[in-house]
């Protein structure tokens, strides 16, 4: 008798079989354990101790008297997996493997279908953005899902980071919310991608930041003007799974704020003075419970939690600051209360160092530079101080932000002395050391990830050496830009006739001057004009002489210093280990560069998701070499080079353009990347 062989089914057309059956059993009430996010335990404590909007009619509008308002998330089509990080999920008891494999996992993960148990909602804040008062925000794209109890084995550690024992967490880009304003609420496959990737790079490099446990795309579409020149695309909807202990912000406490005196505007819960005190409390008992418990009196207590907020805000943008990672967008709407790195938007790291490095395009003014975060911080943390009055007198707040500089400056030097290998002994020199070495990478323009990474190969004095300073000066110089780069970095956004007429603006007529620009660009404009004048009476050999002595001086006085470290060691050997091993440990190999997030997205918009999985890998442990990890693979480009400025003809199409591994310094056509 003849047997008729079963006919397979392809994998996506079995997936959606399975996926179509378990939905129809749920809709017909048939109980089965499905998928592992179905036994995620909720307990939304904050829906319960802050006000929740009654109002649930859909569409955009001012919430008065609460903080979180219900909202149904928009389903996409098709939804799917483009990676997920094991460690962040594991942080709810989840397996990566597992939900990567769960039919489910995409609907749930993306909002397309809502978990037992969560609550959907959208958080309801304000924000100083840019420096101005903007009245009401709140969650535009971000979806609350609800607050996941932390697995009973987890580590001391996370229960110290996180005294809660709850998780929230949000998907983002789960569609319009009533605070998407005239925005549709929806992320594509760009920003989902580098918001992902950033999360975990950040929380790998040891410094405290909101997790991202997914990323999800879908065959929605959304129409985006990426450049703003009007030539609109469509673009795949996708969505982050993001997850903290809480994503209450400084913002969330200018909802009570009055009317603004410069911009008119207030916040939607103003005269709630009540509420204040609500989210303080909320806040207080929940995240410090150490200061609930130490303190009697509501004053006291709330001054000891704005310290404490202060503290964690300057050990935050100190560790920025030592990886040359730039936020922005610091608006105070995007500065947690727990003191984490919150919002990853049009963040960057700095390739070769400079001060005024801004990460944002449409950052026009340089308010969120680089070497303005610290300063920026510290006007976040007085807005902040602001919003809790009276609950914080004001005499008492302005006392505890006194302490931020040397707190911050405490933090940095400390962390800059690791990077440097100065652990023995701390010098009163040694601010001037580090000063000297950034002037002197500002000025060679090296790049800020490898000088660092580099300064672990020039050895401590001793006797006998020869060529050591020369072997020095030859490794660094190979971070060091050329001048045809120099040029092009240095050379002037504005051009001269236009620059005449702002001077000339600002000496006959002030208050026109400052509607149209300010004296800190117009002083950036002109340090650029006289850098390009330099650089233009010199030749390619004569900058490279010149950088030389600059890095020749410098590591003559670095070493010196290292002589010092070893002076009455009676073991050499074991304070060289130690200080390799530290360096090392705090001077990553790699960072998320701008084109290594644009290869993973490039490759990832053509339907290849390996390489958002394989450069996640590398960010996971960015202090040690991963070869066979960091030759990216290509993306419709030739094989991977070590040349790191490998050229782009400006008719070469990004298929044509050549990659080059992660760890080297970024190839040419990295500076034509724009991200705002």
């Amino acid at each position: 008798m003849a047997y008729l062989r079963p006919r397979l089914l392809q994998p996506n057309i079995l997936r959606a079989v399975v996926v179509a059956r378990l939905i129809a059993m749920d809709s017909m009430g048939v109980s089965m354990s499905r998928s592992p996010l179905d036994h995620l335990e909720f307990d939304n404590v904050v829906l319960r101790r802050l006000p929740l909007d009654s109002s649930e009619e859909p569409g955009v509008r001012m919430v008065k008297g609460a903080c979180f308002s219900k909202m149904k998330p928009t389903p996409v089509t098709k939804p799917r997996f483009v990676a997920v990080s094991n460690k962040a999920l594991s942080l709810l008891g989840l397996n990566g493997e597992e939900v990567m494999s769960d039919p489910l996992g995409p609907e749930y993960l993306s909002g397309s279908k809502v978990m037992p148990g969560s609550e959907p909602a959208a958080h309801c804040y304000c924000g100083h953005q840019f420096g101005s008062f903007a009245g009401q925000l709140g969650d535009g794209a971000a979806c609350y899902l609800g607050e996941v109890k932390a697995p009973t084995d987890q580590s001391a550690e996370l229960r110290h980071e996180n005294p809660s024992g709850r998780w929230e967490i949000q998907v983002k880009g789960a569609g319009k919310t009533p605070f998407s304003r005239q925005a549709d609420g929806r992320k594509v496959l760009r920003s989902s991608i580098r918001e992902f990737l950033c999360s975990e790079a950040i929380f790998a490099l040891g410094i405290p930041t909101t997790r991202a446990g997914s990323v999800v795309t879908s065959d929605s579409k959304v129409i985006r003007d990426i450049n703003y020149d009007g030539n609109a695309i469509h673009e795949r909807c996708s969505m982050v799974l993001r997850i903290a202990p809480t994503f209450l912000r400084f913002g969330s406490f200018e909802i009570f704020k009055q009317a603004d005196e410069n911009s008119g505007r207030q916040g939607p819960s103003y005269g709630h003075d009540k509420i204040r005190g609500q989210m303080l409390d909320y806040v207080i008992e929940t995240f410090y419970p150490e200061i609930q418990q130490n303190h009697s009196d509501r004053v006291e207590r709330n001054v000891a939690f704005f310290r404490e907020v202060v503290l964690r805000t300057a050990r935050l943008v100190s560790q920025w600051q030592c990886v040359g990672f730039c936020h922005g967008v610091l608006n105070t709407d995007n500065m947690s209360i727990l003191g984490l790195t919150l919002d990853y938007g049009p963040y960057g790291f700095m390739d070769r160092f400079d001060p005024d490095f801004i990460c944002n395009a449409s950052d026009n003014s340089g308010r969120y530079t680089y070497q303005a975060q610290p300063a920026i911080c510290r006007w976040n943390l007085g807005k902040l101080a602001e919003a809790l009055a009276p609950e914080l007198p004001a005499g008492r707040a302005k006392a505890v932000l006194e302490e931020y500089m040397d707190l911050y400056n405490g933090f940095y030097l400390a962390t800059m002395r690791k990077k440097l290998g100065l652990l023995r002994k701390e010098e009163p020199e040694d601010e001037t050391l580090i000063t000297t070495l950034l002037q002197t990478m500002q000025n060679t323009g090296a790049d800020f990830s490898n000088t660092f990474r580099c300064l672990g190969e020039i050895p401590c004095p001793s006797e006998g050496e020869q060529g050591v300073v020369g072997e020095a000066t030859d490794l660094l110089l190979e971070q060091c830009t050329s001048l045809e780069e120099l040029r092009v970095a240095n050379k002037p956004t504005m051009e001269p006739r236009e620059l005449a007429m702002l001077l000339s603006m600002a000496q006959s007529n002030p208050a026109l001057f400052q509607m149209i620009s300010d004296r800190k660009t117009i002083g950036r404009q002109l340090e650029k004009l006289n850098k390009t004048q330099e650089l233009a009476e010199v030749n390619q050999e004569e900058l490279r002489g010149q950088q030389a002595q600059e890095w020749t001086d410098w590591i003559t006085s670095y070493r010196k210093r290292l002589a010092r470290e070893l002076e009455g060691q009676s073991n050499v050997q074991e304070v060289l280990a130690d200080r390799l091993r530290v360096m090392n440990s705090t001077n990553p190999r790699v960072v998320l560069r701008n084109y290594i997030a644009q290869n993973a997205i490039e490759a990832a918009e053509n339907g290849d998701f390996s390489e958002v999985q394989r450069v996640l890998k590398v960010l996971e442990d960015p202090f040690s070499a991963q070869p066979s990890e960091e030759q990216p693979a290509s993306v419709g480009a030739e094989q991977a080079v070590s040349d790191p400025q490998g050229a782009v003809s400006s008719t070469a199409a990004a298929a044509s353009r050549k990659v080059v591994c992660y760890h080297n310094r970024p190839p040419a056509w990295a500076t034509a990347i724009s991200v705002s």
